[in-house]
């Protein structure tokens, strides 16, 4: 079997096969169940891969993926658990320095099983759709064959490490039952949603970027839930082994952003009953006049919002988080806590996204130039944002990228649903940036460049020992990425394969470009107070797994390669 599946592996595989074997050369012996798990995962997600990568192809009668994406059912199915396995190795190092205790590190592993959780569940649920196609003469109900059995081991050998690892510290009886089950619960939520997401949005994504997706969603809602049920007193004392963990300290700047990104997440499903019930009494009042239908479609639409986010999120926020005053208020007395350096910030921000946008926007509509290239100066117009405030501003930093993900997902919202009078004008403005990945169902290359640049600098928030990485979607996307595809589209010759369009040399100057950059960063860190020690064979490493990935991979670039270069500059 063992040689069966090195003769199938391909680039990306390789590469996705060396960042678990860097992560789990790390792994200390007290994560071993979870190393494990690990290991399991991605052995099963890439039998999984293969057989769904097969000529045949026996997903295509039942999912509508992106064209001329290979499924990336492996680098979906490892990428955050390999994320949440060096969280936990830098928490441990943490916690020999007394900088956490223990409640954020069983955290952490509860994250991490709800993580593998979902990606097992959802392998196993492709495997019997993979048979249920491949053969239609079965049911899915009769399946027993050797992908289902290979499958129910995978999902118990899950639980029984999920047990160890749980049970090994402050939990024993019910409450270790009661995570178990908490986890589980995740998984089978996923099943749902990845069908929900890629039916919804059909040949805007691969398996692997929902997987991605769904993966994030669930974890970001299931804690946002025990985060809520760990503030009421009764949830609180009757399952304290499970929810305790989730009645860590929290930061007024975290609670807000998740606050206001779910609320605006779960708004399209409250704005779809809000419009049926206003549609079933205007039909019952009106005499069929719909001259003004789109305009007071619109207003209800504004004054859903308006309750919304004004009254149902701050509402939530103050549950779970004991602001003093109103979190909007709260917001203005944080930004003019500094005024002047804030202040100053913004309106750097302002001037350069304003002659940015109106420059390239110009540029898109007049010139030949290809988009790609094009869209790679926003790359840099990144980094010249987000570098000076990340060094002097970081928590100021947290809370803009949670505005600007706010304001994209608003105005993704609008564009969707074609709200007047601002709906017909997104679309039209941002079907100028985008290419193959996007579509007019979604657009989603700003979000990934925005999550890209953000996720590492959120994920990175409290302790962290290694200060590149915050910068590692700046770096791996700003720069490297940039370099590899201006060099190699201009400079390019010999290509990693004979159907792809990257160049070895476009590979080496990303990678180079990302190693310089590190040269020049780690002094101004140092010069701000950063106290640190750095392994330089460990950064090149990184960056040559990560830059080697963005060669190879066939997936949404800018929503993994930040991740799997942030977990392995955390090691």
């Amino acid at each position: 079997m063992a040689v069966s599946l090195l003769q199938q592996l391909n680039g990306e595989r390789a590469v996705v096969l060396l960042y678990i074997i860097r992560i789990l050369f790390s792994t200390p012996i007290s994560l071993l169940p979870e190393a494990c798990s690990l290991s399991l995962l991605s052995l099963f997600a890439l039998c999984v891969e293969i057989s769904v990568d097969d000529a045949s192809n026996p997903l295509a009668n039942y999912f509508r993926t992106r064209p001329g994406a290979s499924s990336g059912i492996l680098l979906g199915a490892v990428t955050l658990p390999g994320v949440m396995v060096s969280r936990l190795i830098q928490s441990l190092r943490a916690f020999s320095l007394q900088e956490v205790g223990i409640e954020e590190i069983e955290y952490l592993k509860l994250q991490f099983w709800a993580v593998s959780a979902i990606c097992f569940t959802v392998l196993v649920f492709l495997c019997i759709i993979c048979r249920s196609q491949g053969k239609c003469s079965y049911s899915i109900s009769s399946l027993s064959n050797l992908d289902a059995k290979f499958s129910l081991i995978c999902l118990t050998l899950l639980v029984e490490l999920g047990l160890v690892s749980l049970s090994w510290k402050i939990y024993a009886g019910w409450p270790v039952a009661l995570m178990t089950l908490w986890v589980l619960c995740h998984g089978f939520t996923a099943v749902k949603l990845i069908q929900r997401i890629i039916r919804t949005f059909p040949a805007c994504a691969s398996i692997g970027e929902a997987l991605l997706v769904t993966t994030g969603l669930v974890v970001y809602f299931g804690d946002m839930l025990a985060y809520t049920a760990a503030r009421i007193p009764s949830f609180l004392a009757s399952s304290k082994g499970l929810l305790v963990l989730y009645g860590i300290k929290r930061s007024e700047i975290g609670t807000i952003i998740q606050g206001v990104i779910i609320g605006l997440l779960i708004f399209p499903i409250f704005y779809k009953y809000v419009i049926q019930l206003w549609e079933s009494f205007a039909s019952l009042s009106s005499s069929g006049d719909l001259g003004n239908y789109e305009m007071r479609r619109s207003l209800v639409f504004y004054a859903s919002l308006t309750f919304m986010l004004a009254m149902v999120v701050p509402s939530w926020m103050q549950l779970v988080h004991s602001f003093q005053i109103h979190p909007l208020l709260w917001v203005f007395h944080f930004v003019f806590s500094e005024p002047f350096k804030s202040l100053t910030l913004c309106a750097y921000w302002l001037v350069v996204i304003y002659f940015s946008v109106r420059k390239f926007y110009n540029i898109s509509k007049n010139s030949k130039t290809e988009r790609i290239l094009l869209r790679k100066y926003y790359h840099l117009m990144a980094v010249s944002i987000f570098v000076p405030a990340l060094i002097f501003q970081p928590r100021f930093l947290d809370l803009a990228f949670g505005a600007a993900l706010a304001v994209f997902l608003l105005l993704e919202i609008i564009r969707i649903w074609r709200i007047w009078p601002l709906g017909h004008l997104v679309h039209q403005f941002m079907n100028a940036f985008t290419d193959h990945r996007d579509s007019d169902l979604l657009i989603v290359s700003h979000f990934s460049l925005l999550l890209g640049c953000a996720l590492p600098i959120w994920l990175s928030s409290g302790f962290t020992d290694r200060p590149l990485a915050p910068f590692a979607g700046i770096l791996s996307l700003g720069i490297g990425d940039t370099m590899a595809s201006m060099v190699g589209h201009k400079y390019g010759v010999l290509r990693w394969s004979k159907t792809g369009k990257k160049t070895i040399e476009g590979t080496a100057a990303g990678i180079t470009s990302v190693l310089a950059a590190c040269f020049i960063l780690l002094p101004l860190l140092a010069a701000t107070g950063y106290i640190f020690t750095l392994q330089w064979f460990s950064l090149i490493v990184a960056v040559t797994i990560s830059g080697l990935l963005e060669a190879y991979t066939a997936q949404l670039d800018n929503a993994f390669i930040p991740l799997v270069f942030y977990s392995l500059l955390c090691l």
